[in-house]
């Protein structure tokens, strides 16, 4: 899929992420319906206990109450949950709404690898949203977002307008306000079935339907959580505990020369703490100190492991040694003979593997090593639904 954005933005890489708005479409149109149509989405939402705000719904630009579209459904014990009320939510979508899904990844196999893949590719968080907008209504009021996002058109399509920044580089919590949208605007008009869209952190937009007559937009937002400079340094401050002199009380009660004093040991001792950890090794680290994500557990009375993929949130680093090989990922580092290298480069290549096939290709230890990663829960077992997520986005590893 990476690769599809990619040719569709004309990128020769993800460096283009958070970089300028850029715009174009893609070729191979039967991605869309493989990664979500609006029957899936409603059927989705039917079978799921969903809450707000991540199931949320809009009419006129408002986000409407959720009992307008949500129904506690109560069992005979008294317990409640609340489920989306499909009558309600039929009446809003035929008469003009906006249904948004946050982090559909959590609930779609096919969501999940896809955001899974273009982490492996962006080395960045990645998370899906979804956005079924019905016949006139109005999306979000012109905002910003705090992240990184490209839009992929799914189905009918959608008026947008993208401004410029008026703050450079805004941020969620941040040292001032940012509510005044820019009067630049940088590209008005229509998303149609298989545009893809680029908007960096901090360009105003908004996207309507109205005046659109009957129809409908279906939109996947993929947002791109990139770390700044400030992430960088929460994570120095946290390794300043390993000295001493941050360690001590400040002075409240000295003198101002020893008030002075003890500001100048700290900003050495600072200016040494930053020269001691990059920018570099804080993102190296946040890749591996990532636990992996939710997953379906090996269960070894559950049946035979015969299939596996590598369920991480970015690759694994794979070291190695005269005679061993390391593992580092998901805050563990596992220690193989060398011989295993075959298996693990196999295993951990993102992409499913079928033992027994991987077996006659780089050897029987392969089924004792992907049992040790399942256990460890860098893989997971390949599941009939998480395979059919894989299908037609990533092939197999062993072919």
């Amino acid at each position: 899929m990476s690769a599809d954005i990619e040719q569709a933005l004309g990128w020769s890489g993800p460096a283009g992420l958070g970089g300028h708005f850029a715009r174009g479409s893609l070729t191979d149109t039967a991605l869309l319906e493989r990664m979500m149509t609006p029957q899936r989405l409603l059927d989705m939402t039917m079978r799921r206990s969903l809450a707000h705000p991540q199931f949320r719904m809009f009419r006129d630009g408002e986000e409407l109450n959720p009992s307008r579209y949500l129904n506690p459904e109560v069992s005979r014990r008294g317990q409640s949950v609340d489920m989306v009320g499909t009558s309600l939510l039929g009446s809003l979508l035929r008469e003009g709404a906006t249904m948004v899904l946050d982090q559909s990844n959590v609930f779609d196999p096919t969501m999940e690898v896809a955001c899974r893949a273009l982490q492996w590719w962006s080395r960045e968080h990645v998370q899906a949203n979804i956005y079924l907008t019905t016949n006139e209504a109005a999306g979000f009021k012109l905002h910003w977002d705090d992240h990184d996002v490209v839009i992929i058109q799914l189905a009918g399509d959608k008026e947008w307008e993208v401004r410029g920044t008026s703050r450079p580089y805004p941020m969620y919590r941040d040292a001032a306000r940012n509510d005044s949208p820019s009067e630049e605007i940088v590209w008005a008009g229509t998303m149609k079935k298989g545009d893809v869209m680029h908007i960096p952190r901090g360009h105003w937009h908004q996207a309507t339907r109205n005046g659109s007559g009957s129809g409908q937009s279906l939109h996947m937002t993929l947002g791109f959580e990139k770390r700044t400079g400030v992430n960088w340094l929460s994570w120095l401050a946290d390794w300043s505990r390993e000295t001493e002199i941050f360690r001590h009380d400040l002075d409240r009660w000295g003198s101002a020369e020893e008030q002075e004093a003890q500001q100048q040991q700290l900003a050495e001792a600072a200016i040494t703490l930053i020269g001691s950890r990059s920018p570099r090794d804080f993102l190296a680290a946040r890749e591996q100190e990532v636990v992996p994500p939710r997953h379906v557990p090996y269960v070894e009375f559950f049946g035979p492991l015969t299939s596996v993929v590598c369920v991480t949130n970015f690759p694994p680093r794979i070291l190695e040694r005269d005679d061993a090989v390391e593992i580092i990922a998901a805050r563990k580092k596992l220690t193989f003979a060398a011989k295993a290298l075959p298996a693990l480069r196999l295993l951990l290549s993102g992409h499913p593997a079928h033992l027994d096939q991987a077996a006659s290709q780089v050897g029987v230890e392969v089924e004792h090593v992907a049992k040790i990663l399942t256990e460890e829960e860098l893989c997971a077992p390949l599941t009939p639904e998480l395979s059919s997520g894989y299908t037609g986005l990533v092939t197999s590893a062993v072919n």
